[in-house]
């Protein structure tokens, strides 16, 4: 899963997304003051706007899966 967009019919604008997505997926709209997708190929399915969205605007896909990371160290 990764993040595709918001429903901007449900988004209210909280910024709570915004502020907390630290893979830097999502902008606000200033003139709509709604948060948009910007880069969605950044998303790292962390699942923290998911989790934090009071309203339930984000829309995931089920198409991104993340390559196997491997930790030397």
């Amino acid at each position: 899963m990764a993040v595709e967009r918001i429903d901007t019919d449900r988004c209210i604008g909280c910024e709570l997304c915004f502020k907390t997505c630290y893979a830097d997926v999502y902008r606000m709209d200033r003139e709509k003051k709604k948060a948009v997708v910007k880069y969605p190929e950044e998303c790292v399915l962390c699942c923290w706007c998911i989790a934090l969205c009071p309203v339930d605007a984000i829309v995931f896909t089920e198409t991104k899966t993340v390559p196997p990371m491997t930790s030397w160290g």
